[in-house]
Parts: C-alpha cells; sequence; structure tokens
C-alpha cells in the first residue's frame, strides 16, 4: 500500500449515498487517504440502511433517525462533504469531471460509482399511470406505502421473491387482506430449494397471505385515477386498494455506459473494483464481478460494505482481489431467514430440523457445500458460513443426523 501522504492533493468523488458508498468513505479515511472526498446522493437523506424499510420501519418500529448509518457530524468530522440531492447526469473520463443535473461539476483523480439499483417497473401499458401502485427501494416508498396499510383494506403482491414476501408479511400484520401472485411454478424459485419455498408459504397462508403461484398479472383496473381491481391471467378479477411489485431489481449502469466504460449485467469490474477505466471504480449492486471465472453481481448489505472497503484499499495502492463472501437475511414474522453461500449449482438438499419451529437447509453439488438457507436457526448459519468460507464441505450424512453438534462440524 502506498504512502497515504501521497494522496493529499488527490480527489475522490463517489456516485452514490448508500450503503457501498458510504462504507467506501468511512474505509478511505481509516486507511489515512488526506485528499477531498465527496460524496454524492440523489436522495434528500444522509446514507442510511435500506433493508429495514421493507421491515420494521413499515411496521413503524423503527424511527428515520435509526435508519441512517451515521449521525450527521460524522461526515464533517471525518472531512466526507457530503451532498444531497444532487443527480449526476455525466461523466467525462477524457478530463475526469462528472456533470450534475442542477448544472455543478465536478473534477476528480478517482471517481467510485456506488449508483446501485432500481426495481423492475410494470410495463406502463399494464399499470395505465395509476395511482396506488408501489416499489419499495427507498424511504420514499416505504413513506408513500405505510398509508395504504389500514386494516380492511385490500393489497396485491406482485412477485414471490424476498421482496414481495417481506411485504406482504408487513401487510398482513396490519390486517390488510393480502393476495401474493408468482408467475412462476413456485415462490423464490429463482433464489431458493423448494423446501424453502415450500416453508415460506405455509408460513404466509398460516398468517392469512393468500398465494397464489403459477399465476401473473393480466391488467389492472382504475377508477378515478386509483388502481381498484386487477385481472390475474387465471381470469380471476380481484378487488383491490393498492398494489406492491416485487419483481426485482436493475443494475444503474446507463451513467458508465453513456461514458463508454464496458458494462454488461452492470457495470464490469475486475477483481480489485476496477473498471474498464483505471480510475473508475464501481462498487455495490451495480458492479458486476468476477467470481470462480465468471462475472456476477451480488445484491446484498454484505457485498456492498466489502467492495467499499476493498475499493479503498484499491485507491491506497492494494492489489488485493476481491473475495466475495455471500450472506443474506430476510425477516418475515417471527422468521428470521439467514443465508450463506450461494446456492447455483446444487443437485441435492439435506433438510436438517433443528429445535422448536428452527430448520435449514444444506445445498450440495456433489459433495461440496454450496449454501445454507436457516430459518431461525442462527447455529447452522454460523457453522454453515464458516464452513463455506473456509472451502470444507462436511458429509452430507452428518448434517443431516440431528444428535451430532453442528459445531463438530468445523473440527473435521
Amino acid at each position: 500500500m502506498r504512502d497515504a501522504a501521497s494522496t493529499s492533493d488527490e480527489k475522490t468523488v463517489v456516485i452514490g449515498a448508500g450503503q457501498s458508498g458510504f462504507s467506501f468513505c468511512a474505509r478511505l479515511r481509516e486507511l489515512g487517504y488526506l485528499g477531498d472526498i465527496t460524496l454524492i446522493g440523489d436522495e434528500h437523506h444522509a446514507p442510511y440502511q435500506r433493508p429495514p424499510l421493507s421491515k420494521a420501519y413499515l411496521l413503524g418500529d423503527i424511527s428515520l433517525d435509526r435508519l441512517l448509518l451515521r449521525p450527521s457530524e460524522f461526515y464533517p468530522d471525518q472531512r466526507i462533504e457530503l451532498k444531497t440531492d444532487m443527480r449526476a447526469t455525466g461523466i467525462e473520463p477524457d478530463n475526469k469531471t462528472v456533470t450534475f443535473g442542477n448544472g455543478t461539476r465536478l473534477s476528480y483523480d478517482k471517481l467510485i460509482l456506488a449508483t446501485g439499483s432500481t426495481p423492475r417497473t410494470l410495463p406502463p401499458g399494464l399499470s395505465g399511470g395509476l395511482d396506488g401502485i408501489y416499489y419499495m427501494r427507498s424511504i420514499a416508498d416505504a413513506d408513500a406505502i405505510a398509508p395504504e396499510f389500514r386494516s380492511g383494506r385490500c393489497g396485491l403482491v406482485v412477485g414471490g421473491g424476498y421482496i414481495g414476501l417481506e411485504a406482504a408479511a408487513v401487510a398482513a400484520r396490519r390486517g390488510v387482506k393480502t393476495v401474493l401472485i408468482e408467475a412462476a411454478e413456485r415462490i423464490l424459485q429463482r433464489v431458493a430449494c423448494s423446501q424453502t419455498s415450500d416453508y415460506f408459504r405455509d408460513l404466509h397462508r398460516a398468517h392469512g397471505v393468500d398465494i397464489r403461484e403459477n399465476v401473473g398479472l393480466e391488467a389492472l383496473h382504475g377508477k378515478n385515477g386509483s388502481v381498484s381491481s386487477a385481472t390475474l391471467s387465471d381470469g380471476t378479477l380481484l378487488d383491490i386498494d393498492f398494489v406492491i411489485a416485487g419483481i426485482g431489481i436493475l443494475p444503474n449502469a446507463d451513467l458508465a455506459a453513456a461514458a463508454g466504460l464496458d458494462c454488461e449485467n452492470g457495470i464490469t469490474v475486475d477483481a480489485t473494483c476496477t473498471t474498464s477505466d483505471p480510475d473508475i471504480l464501481a462498487i455495490g449492486d451495480c458492479a458486476c464481478f468476477p467470481r470462480n471465472g465468471v462475472q456476477l453481481r451480488l445484491e446484498s448489505v454484505g457485498n456492498a460494505i466489502d467492495q467499499g472497503q476493498l475499493a479503498a484499499s484499491t485507491v491506497m495502492g492494494s492489489d488485493e482481489p476481491y473475495r466475495a463472501k455471500p450472506w443474506f437475511w430476510s425477516d418475515q414474522y417471527d422468521t428470521k431467514l439467514q443465508i450463506a453461500g450461494l446456492s447455483t449449482g446444487f443437485d441435492s438438499i439435506i433438510v436438517r430440523q433443528g429445535k422448536e419451529a428452527s430448520c435449514s437447509h444444506w445445498y450440495f453439488a456433489g459433495d461440496d457445500l454450496l449454501a445454507v438457507d436457516a430459518m431461525n436457526d442462527p447455529r447452522a448459519y454460523m457453522v454453515a458460513k464458516r464452513l463455506i468460507e473456509a472451502g470444507k464441505s462436511p458429509p452430507a450424512h452428518a448434517v443431516s443426523d440431528i444428535n451430532l453438534d453442528l459445531k463438530d462440524l468445523l473440527k473435521a
């Protein structure tokens, strides 16, 4: 790592004030960077946590100030210039300048793209420009949805991924009559095994959510400019008061692509988070990085934090490669799901029943442990996470032995 004093006259600009942008700035100062750091966000708020938006914040269990990653004084104390309500409109790599919608132009020595992602939206022809259709990505989104969550209301959730399921859980807890539709054969089909789908289908139905799989949305209808009913692909007509669409996200790569950077499924970076321009890095949801010989994106808080910190080391002269340690979580009702690893390519599942309502699903490809879904089973999660990060795979028969203390798997 180079002498931090050599960076005293440099300017680092970070576009995107989410988890990854914040983590980069904080880590860069920790590493002794002496130059200017400017952190720019297009929202009104200082950097905040996004995962609680569809859970505790929407339920009213935590306030806005508890969402913030740091109090306001953190930024001047760390000599991080935080600019909010600013949207970048262009990058000029040849003269190292970023332009913004308000006319501001900023020069940089290093530019960090932490532009995140945007929810996929329903087709315009389907939504018809009606009010009462919501997406979940920001504080503004959660604040807009919250008034809809009243007892006696009828809500339609489109999409059976984790965002849709979390929104359905909050709606049901608020007394909303909730229907969730999933166009695929089962909920969580893209991200989890059928056993995990079964677990969460049963959980939601036990709380009164009407889950309909292999059913899509054909049309939305309105009265007085607001959604009032929905036609489903099986011909069902539902009377509803609002819609929440959780149909995936898209990486925000347009700014990078317009600047001539390599982009495919996000902004293409190498193992040090550097783009095709050596003075521009990309981190978080928008970055597509190499792992095990393929390029992929990870949409998670853990990835955002780790890439932000790695990119800070890169700016300080390190060539250490990024080694992703995937982990995720989801809170639904009184169930905490913790996921370690990536399950892509699995060919068998070991179901381990824990105490009371806890259980875990272990994904194997041959003899290799790939990932674990742990439901209210933090011990299974922690053991699996350590095994996966160490590259160790326990015998499947040992995992299925409920009389075996899971910690013994770490001794092998």
